[in-house]
């Protein structure tokens, strides 16, 4: 069996007279030993082929679209990196046998659910700038976006942005980035999404801004209670409070709200 180009293999996925991954099949090597006829298919009801199958096709997709098909391979992560939607780490695996170092692509599916499709995969276009200047340009101190990127960035229609929003800074150790109308990304997302509407199939219940707002409210909503009398009081956490009524200080109340 000879075997198959990944980019072309995966880019027969996404063919419009599909509509699901039926009788998509995983191309194996000629190493590999198998009865003649016999196959290896990914199981398209398994939320994690789903999951990964969609990340990879729409790597190889914006690969193509984007970059020329000129970016490597690399491994796609989810990662709940705080407050980050994804990031990049260049050389992070190795194969055990010492003969492969791939790059990492993480994206944080915390953000799924309050993102678009296309602002989560805005995301991982922005971490393939990253590999691209990795590889083909000279990237700066860790964590750093210089003018380079920017430039890489705005090629493929994404428009580096301190704040996300137009107005802000291209440049700097936290930038985001907007969409810019009608530009390459958009044309290209809106083409996928037409070609493969499921490229991000599942979002977390329960957001990272909603587990956010529960934990700020937690902690400025510690409960207090009243040793003589029982009364009960919330303030903010590390505060001495004295009960109104008893003139005594008030204990914080065991976190598991038995007390009072």
């Amino acid at each position: 069996m000879q075997p198959i180009d990944e980019t072309v293999y995966l880019n027969s996925i996404f063919d419009k007279r599909r509509s699901t991954f039926d009788d998509v099949v995983v191309p194996i090597g000629d190493e590999a030993q198998l009865e003649p006829g016999s196959s290896v298919s990914y199981d398209t009801t398994d939320p994690t082929s789903r999951t990964y199958f969609g990340l990879t096709g729409a790597y190889v997709f914006f690969n193509e679209r984007l970059f020329s098909a000129r970016l490597p391979p690399c491994l796609i992560t989810l990662q709940r990196k705080n407050r980050a939607y994804g990031y990049f780490a260049g050389d992070r695996f190795g194969a055990r046998d010492g003969t492969e170092i791939i790059d990492e692509i993480a994206l944080n599916p915390s953000f799924f659910a309050e993102c678009s499709i296309a602002d989560t995969l805005s995301t991982l276009v922005h971490e393939m700038a990253h590999l691209q200047q990795k590889h083909f340009g000279t990237p700066p101190r860790r964590g750093y976006h210089n003018r380079e990127w920017a430039g890489m960035m705005r090629a493929v229609g994404l428009i580096p942005s301190t704040s996300g929003e137009p107005g802000g800074k291209e440049t700097g150790q936290r930038v985001s980035h907007y969409i810019e109308p009608g530009g390459r990304f958009a044309q290209a997302c809106a083409e996928l999404v037409d070609l493969r509407g499921d490229t991000v199939p599942y979002v977390e219940l329960g957001s990272e801004l909603e587990r956010e707002t529960r934990e700020r409210k937690a902690a400025s909503k510690t409960k207090y209670t009243c040793p003589a009398c029982g009364a009960n009081a919330w303030a903010k956490p590390e505060i001495a409070l004295d009960c109104g009524a008893c003139k005594q200080p008030m204990d914080v109340a065991p976190a598991n709200g038995t007390s009072g």
